[in-house]
């Protein structure tokens, strides 16, 4: 409130507006309020008690007395004074919540991708609301669009995970696009929540949810395994819109040593490729058939095909690789091999 007394008495005895110094020097003083935490409501409050107070006894509603200014003078210096106090705090105030947007971004940023010393990083996490010696998971939810930290989806999914759940040590965040949920890793209700969130707001999502893992590399490998799941379930065209990790790991295990997935598929699926039309339709075929659980009826049905033609294709099938489907013992390195070719993109890509 410093030197406010003077201003209202300025504009008491001389009717005149604030100075650009004046002007300049409330709205240093609203930053320095806003910087030492003091509330914009009781501040104001505090100007209007000031005025009251402090009104200058020889100004009247009419104008009269020793001074020249009237009461819509000294009114007007009081809406300057405070305006420019006000501006100065919401200076502040903005600058504040760059500060923490940038800090938190660049915390994310460290996270994820395990960039920062793991000691200064657990630190700095506690700031967020996360403690990084608990085992987390993470989970990712890909949509239509690209997704960032104030887009009208990340706010809707975040707002419905703090009334559901409160204060439980969760981080939601966007990266590249996508939306991030990082929770303790022993409350599942959270990530399957956030699932349900991210698919009704997404209108349409596919989410993937890694192992829980301990301690701040553990996040990032969380991470990073919710990003291989959601790669995987477009390369295997996955309809489930929730995915998680520890049911996919069968997957990196096939694809570990790629060279030796490349020669199986080679191998056991390339005759395919003499078949009219190309190894693709026979390739489809196989899937169906063994997502059909080796029924043919049902795979027939998968491809709208008759049995008869899906029979006349498995028999192909068997005259080109000499690999029966039907045969149990077949069966496996045909669907291990059919699998394979999906994750390396075979036959639209050389391998």
């Amino acid at each position: 409130m410093d030197g406010y007394a003077a201003i209202l008495a300025g504009a008491a005895g001389t009717g005149r507006r604030l100075t650009r110094d004046e002007l300049e020097e409330r709205r240093l003083l609203g930053e320095q309020a806003a910087e030492a935490g003091h509330s914009l409501r009781s501040l104001v409050r505090l100007h209007l008690d000031a005025t009251r107070t402090s009104w200058p006894g020889t100004v009247t509603a009419s104008g009269t007395g020793t001074g020249t200014g009237t009461a819509d003078s000294v009114l007007a210096a009081v809406t300057q004074a405070v305006d420019a106090f006000a501006e100065g705090y919401e200076r502040a105030q903005r600058l504040a919540v760059r500060q923490e947007e940038a800090a938190r971004r660049e915390f994310i940023d460290d996270l994820l991708y395990g960039r920062s010393d793991l000691g200064r990083l657990a630190e700095r996490a506690e700031r967020f609301g996360l403690v990084l010696s608990r085992a987390h998971a993470v989970a990712v939810a890909e949509g239509p669009e690209a997704y960032d930290d104030t887009a009208p989806v990340t706010r809707f999914v975040e707002t419905a995970l703090i009334s559901r759940f409160g204060d439980r040590r969760i981080l939601i965040t966007t990266k590249n696009g996508q939306l991030i949920c990082i929770a303790p890793g022993d409350q599942d209700d959270v990530l399957t929540f956030f699932a349900k969130q991210a698919y009704a707001a997404t209108d349409g999502s596919r989410v993937a949810i890694g192992r829980p893992q301990t301690g701040a590399g553990g996040v990032v490998h969380s991470y990073e395994e919710a990003l291989s799941t959601l790669e995987l379930a477009e390369r295997l065209e996955l309809d489930e819109p929730v995915l998680h990790a520890a049911d996919l790991l069968v997957y990196p295990v096939l694809t570990r040593d790629r060279q030796a997935m490349a020669d199986l598929v080679v191998s056991v699926l390339g005759p395919l490729r003499g078949a009219r039309g190309g190894a693709e339709p026979l390739l489809r075929t196989l899937e169906a058939y063994f997502d059909a659980g080796c029924t043919a009826a049902e795979a027939a049905r998968r491809l709208t095909l008759s049995v008869r033609a899906l029979t006349y294709r498995l028999d192909r099938i068997h005259q080109l690789t000499g690999a029966n489907p039907a045969d149990p013992v077949h069966r496996y390195t045909l669907q291990t091999a059919v699998i394979g070719a999906r994750l390396l993109g075979w036959p639209a890509q050389e391998i």
